[in-house]
């Protein structure tokens, strides 16, 4: 007798086929930064992130030509649980905000010449309230995942992801309860500021959502159609679609992180593409990011999303390539290698 087919399975077959970095691509990086007018290893990190992007572009001279901010938007019905400082329109009129240029995410965009887009997820229909039922059917998870796998296309060579919700720190808290276990408060802050007792009301939720769905939990993919929201399974999905086509990840805050943990719950390989754009002042980011061994680039105080912390990243990374293209080697400035061992 034949199991019946999960809407799950096509992301499992596409994990279970993950690309590996290119070691000679990595190799060839390391080999010219060994032959640049610095001493051995001065560039520390700097020289990490360009044999990161060369391993996983899979080219010895790595680019960052077409760089893009996916910022996925979504609604949860769990904020009618009072747990959020802010109404739910707020998201929709965020996206507005976006789309006119507004936001704090397209003054860095341009900044550093990066593209934006900003994708929807059904804002005018909220996913369910995760304290009392699964946010979303098996079916719609699986195609906000396909969907958000849509985000790299028309070539990109370097993804940072971002989200807006109101409602989504909740979420996310709920996501890393439920992955990591402890007690539901060691996962919750104060999203974009609620008050004391709203902050009672989002640990008193995320008890709720893990205590009900916890028979459930075990799998990471029925764990994120169950806790999560739209904007959490579309990032997951553009993490894994930029995996399969080689293009390197640079992940922004706590929310973003709370997908990412959900790969990496499946396979602990599956964020070897992705960098860690910074750490947040929101809950227990600092210690997710330990939990997915990934050591922030940038340590900013930032708490506001958007891909924010991700796209000031990219100007790190922009750094660190230019250092690594326009720096003369020792034979062309005729320096000897020797002097600055």
């Amino acid at each position: 007798m034949y199991a019946k087919a999960s809407p799950f399975d096509s992301i499992r077959d596409l994990i279970a086929k993950m690309p590996r970095a290119s070691e000679e691509s990595r190799l060839a990086a390391r080999a010219r930064q060994a032959q640049l007018t610095k001493p051995r290893g001065s560039l520390g990190r700097l020289e990490d992130i360009v044999a990161f992007l060369a391993a996983w572009q899979g080219k010895p001279e790595p680019t960052i030509d077409r760089p893009l901010v996916a910022v996925f938007a979504g609604n949860h019905g769990v904020t009618a649980k009072g747990v959020s400082a802010y109404p739910a329109s707020v998201t929709r009129a965020m996206v507005e905000n976006f789309a006119a240029g507004g936001a704090a995410i397209n003054q860095i965009c341009g900044a550093y010449g990066i593209g934006l887009k900003v994708f929807d997820l059904a804002l005018d229909i909220p996913t369910r309230d995760i304290t009392e039922e699964p946010a979303m059917e098996p079916a719609a998870a699986a195609a906000t995942f396909a969907y958000g796998m849509e985000a790299i296309a028309g070539g990109v060579d370097l993804l940072c992801l971002g989200e807006m919700g109101i409602g989504n720190t909740t979420v996310a808290a709920a996501i890393y309860h439920g992955l990591y276990g402890g007690a539901p408060a060691d996962w919750v802050g104060r999203g974009a500021g609620v008050d004391d007792s709203g902050f009672l009301r989002k640990i008193a939720a995320v008890e709720a959502a893990v205590t009900r769905h916890r028979a459930h939990l075990a799998d990471p993919l029925e764990l994120m159609r169950r806790l999560g929201g739209r904007e959490i399974a579309a990032i997951a999905g553009a993490i894994l679609a930029a995996r399969i086509e080689r293009v390197p990840v640079i992940l922004d805050g706590f929310v973003v992180c709370a997908a990412a943990a959900i790969l990496h719950a499946l396979d602990p390989t599956a964020l070897d593409h992705c960098l860690a754009g910074h750490v947040s002042a929101e809950g227990a980011h600092r210690d997710v990011l330990r939990r997915l061994g990934k050591e922030p680039l940038l340590d900013l105080g930032l708490r506001l999303g958007e891909g924010s912390g991700a796209a000031l990243a990219v100007a790190i990374a922009q750094a660190a390539l230019a250092c690594h293209k326009g720096m003369a080697t020792f034979a062309e400035a005729n320096v000897a290698d020797k002097i600055v061992e």
